[in-house]
């Protein structure tokens, strides 16, 4: 998009955050080739030898998507053996029952659950199944569209540990949209502010923390994120 700009290093942990309409979003489908671009998606790497083109078959399995919403995410006439199974078929890679059972764990989730469909889950299981999808064909790079958002209060907080601890333990580098600061403060170690598809300002979650903010349109948000608060 025009006006926006960011680089992310291996293994950190990105925020956007903006209004509604911002353009957060946008950003992350561009980057997996689900909405047009004008400008330039790259993967670097120390060596130039076996870098992917952004919007090819190893780009894909290397750069995956978690959505917003776990009902609209999973196909409801799928089980979740089957779910998990189809990148793995389209990338060509075997092993399949291993790494079914593999990623299910890796969530939180037994292989009991396999042959179930995802009317059977809770939402915060099926966002841990949209999540295993991804993380099943090991990527490096997880774009999150506000993964938490649709969510009630407590199971927000067992998902975003759960990315916190993939993160971890895969050394998976993150790309985070959310509208919600103290979820982005706590996930992420930097982020970006979006208004209209544009760059605002870029910055420090402990700068957000702390109220280390230089532009007029984040400090907004930022009073906005405080919620109702009565005149006396």
């Amino acid at each position: 998009m025009a006006g926006t700009s960011f680089a992310v290093q291996p293994g950190e942990s990105f925020g956007i955050v903006g209004e509604s309409g911002s353009g957060k979003s946008t950003v992350l489908r561009a980057i997996c080739g689900l909405a047009p671009k004008t400008g330039m998606v790259k993967l670097l790497a120390d060596t130039a030898a076996g870098l992917p083109e952004p919007g090819s078959k190893p780009f894909r399995r290397l750069v995956q998507m978690v959505f917003q919403d776990p009902y609209g995410s999973l196909h409801p006439r799928h089980t979740v053996d089957k779910i998990l199974g189809e990148p793995l078929a389209i990338h060509g890679i075997g092993d399949e029952q291993a790494r079914i059972e593999q990623a299910l764990d890796e969530v939180g989730l037994g292989s009991g659950f396999r042959f179930r469909y995802p009317h059977q889950f809770s939402g915060g299981q099926r966002q841990r199944i949209a999540v295993a999808r991804a993380l099943i064909l090991e990527p490096q790079i997880l774009l999150l569209d506000e993964p938490t958002s649709a969510l009630d209060a407590s199971v927000q907080a067992e998902v975003l540990n759960l990315l916190e601890d993939l993160r971890a333990r895969r050394g998976l580098s993150f790309i985070m949209v959310s509208h919600d600061l103290a979820v982005v403060t706590h996930l992420c170690e930097r982020l970006m502010v979006m208004q209209r598809g544009k760059t605002v300002e870029l910055l420090t979650s402990a700068d957000l923390a702390a109220h280390r903010v230089t532009d007029a349109y984040t400090q907004n948000l930022m009073d906005a994120s405080g919620g109702f608060r009565r005149k006396v």
